[in-house]
């Protein structure tokens, strides 16, 4: 009877042992992701690029563990769709609807990267308001009008932030540039080129009526090429004819590249110093037969060259490399990299992901990147420029030399100097 007993007493107690086993080997209930919504234009090298830096910097946050929001460690997922906004033709109204899916359908608790195209930018900021969903944009978009409208109706705008920055600092950083090599090399006789298109032929503008209200400069021509052009000989002549010492162009178009074997070929003793948008890419040397030595390209953000003056990009750039097996291309890819760290960031610092409480946070981020001091105008939430690292997000001309991408100006993140190509010397 005693054995009986023990045996039922042994069984139950197994029972009990086996529920509990049950229950403690239960899995734990899963985190709920934190969605960041990606518009891009991925038919583009700048969606390409900015979702590239996007995708990295999750995974890296992600293999650590995620965002640590009021001590709950939570991923983040991103959802990547294509706006379409810089293919010509497609009208703001595409990009609205594929915010507007993000944020309804795929559940996105912010957005990041785009739209990339000023107009769709511009259009999607009333989508924001009436969701009440943070935007911090990441690639393109400079115009003035964006940060404008934040500080005008705040109350409105509060939701839209941008690390892209406008092309009011950026024409202001290219004629202190130009200055400064003025300065140096005594060059006065400038040829400008720009691309028949909204940005360029403002910023073709700006830097002639710059350049003459500065003073003791000759602008030697103004030319201005339709989209898709192939042929820059007469252009390249007339700045030959007229003893050009810059060439300057202003070009998004992968054509540019056309112009730049030119230059070579005719070897015009002009240094071609500008927004040569093709020209980022770190396979440009091989596309141009090397033919792009020696050019001075303008990238609105450091972070996808190495300089010692910012630890963080050569991190970045190194990891980029192991991940996608080239360098990155463009700032966007920089920029879309870093803007996933000041989100997680702001967010850790208001432990929660409640848009008013993120937007405080954002409104108070100092943080190193990989282009510099991170800070945004309260008022605005425009990114605070600067021309030294310390202080703020920083610009950068790149030179081609020997195959590689080298930083030249300003001053502070330079690596070596300017060089000017042999036929000039």
């Amino acid at each position: 009877m005693k054995n009986r007993i023990f045996g039922m007493a042994l069984a139950l107690v197994m029972v009990v042992a086996m529920i509990g086993g049950a229950v403690s080997c239960a899995p734990a209930p899963e985190v709920e992701p934190i969605v960041l919504g990606a518009p891009l234009s991925m038919g583009f090298p700048d969606g390409v690029d900015a979702e590239r830096g996007i995708k990295l910097a999750v995974e890296e946050i992600n293999a650590k563990g995620g965002v640590n929001v009021a001590g709950v460690m939570r991923p983040f997922k991103v959802e990547v769709m294509d706006t379409r906004d810089l293919e010509p033709g497609v009208p703001v109204s595409e990009a609205l609807l594929v915010v507007e899916k993000l944020i309804l359908e795929k559940k996105a608790n912010f957005i990041i990267g785009g739209p990339i195209r000023s107009e769709a930018a511009l259009g999607v900021m009333d989508l924001l308001s009436k969701h009440k969903t943070v935007s911090i944009l990441s690639a393109g978009v400079l115009s003035p009008a964006y940060h404008a409208r934040v500080a005008e109706d705040y109350d409105k705008y509060k939701y839209s932030f941008r690390t892209t920055g406008s092309i009011v600092p950026m024409i202001g950083e290219v004629i202190e540039t130009l200055e400064s090599i003025k300065a140096e090399k005594g060059f006065d006789r400038i040829f400008i080129m720009v691309q028949d298109v909204a940005h360029a032929r403002a910023s073709g503008d700006a830097i002639k009526a710059g350049l003459e209200k500065k003073g003791g400069w000759n602008i030697l021509g103004y030319e201005i090429y339709p989209t898709g052009s192939t042929d820059f000989s007469i252009g390249l002549l007339k700045a030959k004819d007229a003893g050009a010492q810059f060439l300057f162009p202003w070009f998004d178009m992968p054509e540019v590249s056309i112009l730049m074997k030119q230059w070579y070929d005719m070897k015009l003793a002009a240094l071609p110093i500008g927004y040569i948008h093709a020209l980022q890419d770190a396979a440009s040397w091989e596309a141009t037969g090397g033919k792009c030595a020696y050019s001075v390209v303008l990238y609105a953000k450091a972070g996808c060259v190495p300089t010692e003056a910012i630890p963080l990009a050569a991190k970045f750039i190194e990891s980029h490399n192991k991940k996608y097996g080239v360098e990155p291309v463009s700032e966007w890819t920089s920029t879309s990299y870093q803007v996933v760290y000041i989100l997680k960031d702001a967010i850790e610092r208001a432990g929660t992901i409640d848009s008013d409480a993120v937007i405080a946070a954002l409104e108070k981020t100092d943080m190193m990147g990989t282009y510099g001091r991170i800070r945004f105008d309260p008022k605005s939430h425009q990114i605070v420029y600067s021309t030294d690292p310390a202080q703020g997000a920083v610009g950068m001309w790149a030179q081609w030399l020997e195959g590689k991408r080298v930083a030249v100006f300003p001053p502070k993140i330079a690596t070596q100097p300017l060089e000017l190509p042999p036929w000039m010397k």
